[in-house]
């Protein structure tokens, strides 16, 4: 059957769309049809504010022209390349490329599709890595309350957010969790790491007691938690869980698919924060959105293991299709490039201050129980309408994409994380709309 182009898209019902409202979505469409720097473009013709950075993951704006042309070049160059035994240069490139703007230590890139991806590839290879120096016996893995580590089972396994687990029954065996960091009562309306909370990374001894460190194979978190609501590492936490995990031989695995690229101000969060894993998981920002990549780092030490027996014998049985894809490898590199050239971590790390003020400046407004914030990262948590969870923060997200801002929501928080573009200006025009939305709040 021919498709018919030129009816637009008049029929809503066949797209089952991911972690949206679908009955609601379909009765008052929110239709996005173009995009240029810090702004969208809807189907009825308004400018909307992009305050999430698409989807935490367009850190350079939108149809940026160095990205736009090295990925029409790409594809009419070479289209596809087997990942199998196969290479282009482009996958090498950009390969080098991020071990050359990681933590000094981080020296090989494992390619994936997505954070979800990413996240799998990353719980296999630390299993893997125990098994292949003959400490088979560490197949445990864990996680943290609250944590988001993409929708596949690895993923909602290790992560803690109820709703994203509660549909898929047992998940896998073996997974145990750490507290998340969140504490309101000693450290609301916090600028940047809060002062209260380090001893929670403790509580990783006591599951080692119960397990035994010789079960654990690897510990993941967010550095800083983005999904679930912008939860911030108390000062001290990350070095803390770093030194248990050395100290038990456990491999410990930073997920920064949300605060990579410059989103804390920093190549990533490890650096920001000044602690070295053994793994991080990348995703979003790698192309700026615009082509499904994802990219694990590992130190030396992981990559190594792997590399014993005959020469001809596959070292690691996992990998996709699309593994290093050279069009996703040429929107990579642009993106890498538009990053340097354009400052922007720089133009983050400088705005941070600014961003911060502002955000805290809406300490008052009504229903504002907590504000959180870190590079140009922001949260407004809200207080719950009784018997309605959720209701508050969605209607004050539906009513800033009519104020043509877009803002995100997860629970009863309201997050934000612009484009790193932005400037001063559009930091103004985001929080005064958003502070009428605020206001007229019931």
């Amino acid at each position: 059957m021919a498709l018919d182009r030129n009816s637009g898209p008049n029929d809503l019902s066949a797209f089952w769309m991911p972690f949206t409202a679908n009955r609601q979505f379909k009765t008052a469409p929110r239709m996005l049809v173009g995009a240029e720097g810090m702004y969208y473009r809807t189907a009825d013709g308004r400018q909307v504010l992009d305050g999430t950075a698409g989807l935490w993951c367009c850190n350079a704006g939108h149809c940026r022209p160095k990205i736009t042309e090295a990925i029409q070049k790409q594809a009419a160059e070479l289209d596809y390349a087997p990942a199998f035994q196969m290479g282009h240069p482009k996958a090498f490139e950009l390969a080098s490329a991020l071990r050359d703007m990681a933590p000094k230590g981080m020296d090989h890139v494992f390619f994936t599709n997505s954070g979800s991806e990413s996240v799998e590839t990353a719980l296999k290879m630390a299993i893997a890595y125990h098994r292949a120096r003959g400490d088979g016996a560490r197949t445990r893995l864990i996680g943290r309350e609250r944590g988001y580590h993409g929708v596949n089972f690895g993923g909602i396994s290790v992560g803690g957010i109820v709703t994203n687990r509660k549909m898929f029954g047992s998940l896998l065996t073996g997974v145990d969790h750490l507290p998340h960091t969140h504490l309101p009562d000693q450290n609301a309306f916090t600028r940047g790491q809060p002062e209260h909370g380090a001893h929670l990374a403790d509580e990783l001894e006591r599951i080692v007691a119960l397990h035994g460190a010789e079960t654990i194979a690897a510990v993941i978190v967010e550095p800083m938690s983005g999904s679930t609501g912008v939860l911030l590492p108390p000062k001290g936490y990350l070095e803390r869980l770093r030194a248990i995990t050395k100290k038990h031989g456990i491999l410990l695995i930073f997920d920064e698919v949300i605060t990579g690229f410059g989103r804390l101000g920093s190549s990533f969060a490890a650096e920001h924060f000044g602690v070295m894993p053994d793994m991080m998981t990348t995703a979003k920002g790698l192309t700026n959105g615009v082509i499904p990549m994802g990219a694990v780092l590992t130190t030396a030490e992981v990559h190594d293991a792997f590399m014993q027996g005959p020469e001809h014998m596959i070292e690691f049985f996992h990998g996709y299709t699309y593994s290093g894809n050279p069009i996703a490898s040429a929107a990579g590199l642009a993106t890498l490039e538009t990053y340097r050239e354009e400052g922007l971590f720089e133009n983050a790390a400088a705005l941070a201050p600014y961003w911060e003020d502002a955000l805290h400046a809406l300490k008052g407004l009504p229903h504002v129980i907590d504000i959180r914030n870190m590079g140009l990262i922001g949260a407004v948590e809200l207080e719950p309408i009784a018997g309605e969870p959720t209701k508050r923060a969605f209607t004050a997200f539906l009513n800033a994409f009519e104020k043509n801002l877009m803002i995100r929501t997860t629970g009863d928080i309201i997050a934000m994380s612009p484009p790193l573009m932005i400037n001063k200006a559009q930091i103004d025009e985001l929080f005064g709309k958003l502070t009428d939305v605020l206001k007229a709040l019931d």
